[in-house]
């Protein structure tokens, strides 16, 4: 009886022993796979896709000439050749939209900027910030005052104003009394080409600055400065025009009094060319928009994938006279 009772106790044991066993290896299958699931849904909340198209934003100190449309053409032209998205804000001549604009593109996660200053020193905030976000910026045509700064892509300034200074003075012969229509003041364009300007008249004595002021790029301005300068000077032997709009705005006051002043401007705009094959407008000096919008946007593009990149990039400027227009106006088609 006693032999009987402990078979019976040992065989309990033994049903029990196997129970849990059972049970446990089904506990720790379950739980691998549990944690093998979690695994896997963390691997695919945090990757992100292959594919995500690059967004560059792009803003330009205007959009509201000729010169600055081209370049922002051929930004757009390049970007669907890369298959990249580019969006492009209008700075309105004024420094402060454009930081603004700075602070939208990096709330909206852009990957790279463009910034085509309006002013030098005041838009390097707008690269300070885009450098805390670490976004790269690439400046394009118009210089900014910053060190944060990833890469330029322009045409140097400098030899612009000397190109078309040096113009002016061979056709008066070194000599006679001029004046000279300004940028907005501050922006680099208008600080090198002025520099240029006064490099070239240092070697000519006697040609003497009748009158200096902005007419800000603008043909209507710069068409009411040269009304108010044909009124308060006698004689005026040339006028020099930091850019073809002014240039033209200063013709079309000379014209209005019968009168036929030298004058010379600055990047080739279709309507200037048309000018220096006319006569009306002594020479151009043609800077490529096209070339620096399309090259601005393949630097901030390589720039966005990780890849290295110059910290500038130079596009020549070229003469453009009555000998050789031709050949502009077609490549400006």
């Amino acid at each position: 009886m006693k032999r009987m009772k402990r078979l019976v106790a040992m065989l309990v044991a033994a049903i029990m022993l196997i129970t849990f066993a059972a049970c446990s290896s089904d506990t720790s299958k379950n739980s691998s796979e549990e944690s093998k699931s979690s695994d896997t849904t963390k691997v695919t909340e945090t990757s992100k896709p292959a594919d995500k198209k690059i967004v560059v934003g792009m803003t330009l100190y205007s959009l509201k000439n000729e010169f600055t449309v081209r370049l922002s053409n051929a930004a757009k032209k390049k970007a669907a050749e890369l298959g990249v998205e580019l969006k492009i804000y209008d700075g309105n001549y004024d420094p402060n939209t454009q930081i603004n604009q700075v602070e939208t593109m990096i709330s909206d996660g852009v990957d790279a900027i463009i910034l085509n200053p309006q002013d030098a020193k005041a838009c390097a905030v707008a690269v300070d910030k885009a450098a805390a976000a670490n976004i790269p910026v690439i400046g394009v045509n118009t210089r900014v005052d910053s060190e944060k700064l990833t890469s330029y892509v322009g045409s140097k300034d400098v030899y612009a104003g000397e190109l078309e200074m040096q113009a002016i003075a061979d056709k008066i012969g070194g000599k006679g009394n001029i004046v000279i229509l300004d940028g907005p003041l501050g922006q680099s364009a208008q600080l090198e080409r002025s520099e240029g300007i006064q490099n070239v008249l240092k070697k000519y004595p006697d040609i003497k600055v009748l009158a200096e002021k902005t007419a800000n790029w603008s043909r209507s301005e710069a068409m009411t400065v040269m009304e108010n300068w044909l009124q308060a000077f006698d004689k005026i032997d040339a006028v020099v025009a930091e850019n073809d709009e002014m240039a033209l705005g200063a013709r079309k006051a000379i014209e209005a009094k019968k009168l036929d002043i030298p004058t010379i401007g600055v990047d080739g705009i279709t309507d200037a060319l048309d000018a220096v094959e006319k006569g009306t407008l002594i020479a151009t000096i043609f800077q490529d928009g096209a070339g620096q919008g399309s090259k601005a946007l393949e630097i901030a593009v390589a720039k966005a994938k990780g890849e290295n990149v110059d910290k500038e990039y130079w596009i020549d400027f070229e003469p453009v006279t009555k000998d050789n227009v031709a050949e502009f106006k077609q490549r400006a088609q």
